[in-house]
C-alpha cells in the first residue's frame, strides 16, 4: 500500500483585528475510532470524510488552532479554537456543518461547542 501524502498547511494567524467571533469545540472520539489502525483513521479523514480538504476551502476566512490532548487523561481528545470575522459566520457554520455530516463524525462520542464574540 502506498503511504498517504503528508499535507502541510499554513493556517491564517490567530488574533486578527477583524476576527470578532470565536468558537471552542471540544471533541471526544469513541473507543471504536481509537481501535482502528492509524492508517485506517487517516484514510477515513482524508478519503472518506475529506476533513483536510474541507478545512482548506474555508481559508483564510477561518483561522484555527488544533490541540491534541488525548494522552493528557482529560475528557476530550481534541480541542479546536476557531476565529473568524462576523461577516464570515455563515462560512464557519458551513465548515462545521460539513465536518459534522462526515463519516469521521460518526465516531464522535461527545462534543462541546462554545461560541464567543467581542
Amino acid at each position: 500500500m502506498d503511504p498517504l501524502p503528508v499535507v502541510f498547511v499554513r493556517w491564517p494567524p490567530l488574533g486578527r483585528a477583524d476576527s470578532t467571533r470565536a468558537a471552542l469545540i471540544l471533541v471526544r472520539k469513541s473507543k471504536e475510532w481509537w481501535d482502528l489502525a492509524e492508517d485506517e483513521r487517516r484514510r477515513i479523514l482524508e478519503e472518506q470524510s475529506r476533513h483536510i480538504s474541507i478545512g482548506l476551502r474555508y481559508l483564510p476566512a477561518v483561522a484555527r488552532r488544533l490541540y491534541h490532548c488525548r494522552d493528557l487523561g482529560g475528557p476530550f481528545d481534541f480541542l479546536t479554537w476557531f476565529e473568524y470575522a462576523e461577516g464570515d459566520a455563515g462560512r464557519f457554520e458551513d465548515l462545521v456543518g460539513e465536518l459534522r455530516r462526515s463519516t469521521e463524525w460518526s465516531y464522535v462520542e461527545r462534543e462541546v461547542d462554545v461560541r464567543l464574540s467581542r
